[in-house]
């Protein structure tokens, strides 16, 4: 009798476990991976009145938010920064990773206004000010860029136009290269190669298991819940049609996506004039910190051989 209970006991745990992993499974992991924001929560902008205090209280930079409709309706945000010298050399659309926005650049894009670059930082639907629920890796993205464009081209002085982008951002940025020509040349830094292998990747390093089938699946119902399709999340097939000038650059000790990764976007962009750049000993996105001022002058070379073309 004692025997026959444990085995009910077995039978049920077993059923109740089957039913907790298929919820974690298909719903839970899946909203978590695209899911940027509750709407159910109100959102609240008092975290951002302090920076709208500085942008209105800065007499040496010339700052404008920039509202602008992407190509379904959502109302994003931007933040335009004027060059601080007259002889305008051209803007730069900043965009940032998973974890940043708009204002989180904000010395960044003083540093480039004294090099004689407009910038315009952009937060990615369901990131910083702009609306949207869910994130696509690039799949709507990349035509958000193009809606920014167009609200670029109301304003004198902004060409020629360039993008950059970090991580998350890196990959908007190629996507978009690959199908808009009114970007003339880019940076790109520490970016996946496809939605799904990225994924994989991040499982597989997560649990010690190449559980393949499984993370396609979370992956694909990632792209139900977000309706995208997540096979077109991917800037090594936009990567093909990149000719514009591109810089792709990569942290050495990068586990997030390794070097590889940059280096299989890289093979695989047309254009005649890229570069490949490697940051000894630099982790995932610190770029910047590692590489220094030897890292930026390499860009900001690149940079100014674009204007002058």
């Amino acid at each position: 009798m004692l025997k026959k209970r444990k085995i009910e006991i077995i039978k049920i745990t077993l059923v109740a476990l089957t039913i907790i992993g298929f919820v974690i499974i298909h719903f839970i992991l899946p909203r978590i991976i695209v899911q940027k924001r509750n709407t159910i929560k109100i959102s609240s902008t008092e975290s951002y009145l302090k920076y709208d205090s500085i942008i209105n209280d800065s007499s040496q930079f010339k700052r404008e938010k920039l509202s602008f409709k992407s190509f379904d309706g959502l109302n994003l945000s931007a933040l335009l920064t004027r060059a601080t010298i007259d002889s305008i050399k051209g803007t730069l659309i900043l965009v940032p990773n998973s974890s940043s926005n708009k204002y989180t650049l904000l010395d960044f894009s003083e540093f480039l206004a004294k090099r004689g670059y407009n910038s315009v930082a952009v937060d990615l639907r369901g990131y910083g000010e702009s609306e949207g629920k869910f994130c696509t890796y690039g799949v709507k993205e990349k035509k958000d860029i193009q809606s920014l464009i167009d609200r670029l081209h109301q304003y004198e002085n902004i060409e020629p136009i360039g993008i950059w982008g970090n991580s998350l951002g890196a990959a908007v940025a190629i996507q978009a290269m690959g199908i808009e020509k009114r970007i003339k040349f880019g940076i790109v830094e520490s970016t996946f190669t496809d939605y799904k292998t990225s994924m994989d990747t991040y499982f597989t390093r997560l649990t010690k298991v190449k559980l393949k089938p499984l993370t396609n699946y979370i992956v694909d119902r990632s792209g139900s819940i977000g309706d995208f399709d997540v096979d077109d999340a991917s800037p090594i097939k936009y990567a093909e049609n990149v000719t514009q000038p591109i810089i792709i650059a990569h942290g050495e000790k990068d586990k997030v996506f390794e070097v590889k990764y940059g280096k299989e976007n890289f093979d695989k962009i047309k254009s005649i004039n890229k570069k490949f750049i490697v940051i000894d000993s630099a982790p995932h996105t610190y770029l910047w910190e590692v590489g220094g001022e030897e890292y930026f002058e390499k860009v900001m070379l690149f940079l100014d051989m674009q204007e002058i073309q």
